[in-house]
């Protein structure tokens, strides 16, 4: 790794290393360029507490851990008395794991504020869907008179759930795929629901931001 921005402590990654930098040499949210999509490369972030978010306009991946990290315990789900309606009568079937690549492409479709341009390009589908097929990323469904509304996906690291996109097609089907995802988390001993960076919309369902050194420490305890 070379040290590009040493106020801001910006690495450029090696191509022919999957290392990080560890988090004594972390300064703001954005940590390191470079690389690739490499499986092993992804992995390595995720456990070392980094996340690619974009590939910017030099064709440089972007790999981010924030200062502050939204995060959800599987048991500490708020439930609406709206979406516990949704939950039990509005004809969800859920499922995990059957449709993987119409759940990120669904995702990639979402317009959110303040972006321009989704940041789930063709790079980013190809390479999460690579790690589906090597059983690291999973997705949660949800169907609606059998077409796809909703969905979620992400990876499993460890005992830590890092939840990468949602989308929700109709009203509320974004938050059942969140509450089938902590019942599987609680049931699959997952202790931790990593969101990555504040939203309002997660704060809503129970969702909050915790430090990176207070993260850290759970992925270490991994």
């Amino acid at each position: 790794m070379k040290l590009l921005d040493n106020k801001h402590k910006i690495y450029l990654l090696d191509d022919d290393s999957f290392d990080f930098p560890n988090l004594e040499q972390m300064g703001d949210d954005l940590v390191a360029i470079g690389g690739d999509f490499h499986p092993q490369r992804l992995v390595n972030a995720y456990y070392n507490g980094l996340f690619p978010w974009f590939i910017d306009d030099y064709g440089y991946i972007n790999w981010y851990s924030p200062q502050k990290r939204m995060v959800l315990k599987p048991d500490e789900m708020k439930i609406s008395k709206s979406l516990k309606k949704s939950i039990l009568n509005k004809g969800f079937i859920v499922k995990s794991n059957t449709n993987f690549l119409e759940v990120i492409k669904n995702c990639s479709n979402v317009k959110r504020k303040h972006e321009s341009d989704t940041w789930i390009s063709d790079e980013f589908i190809y390479a999460y869907t690579q790690l589906y097929n090597l059983e690291v990323a999973n997705s949660i469904e949800v169907y609606l008179n059998d077409k796809l509304v909703g969905g979620l996906y992400g990876l499993i690291i460890g005992d830590v759930f890092c939840g990468e996109s949602m989308f929700s097609l109709v009203n509320d089907a974004s938050k059942v795929a969140f509450y089938h995802l902590c019942l599987w988390a609680k049931e699959n001993e997952i202790k931790l629901i990593d969101c990555q960076v504040y939203n309002s919309h997660l704060e809503s369902l129970g969702a909050y931001e915790i430090s990176r050194e207070e993260y850290f420490k759970i992925l270490k305890n991994n």
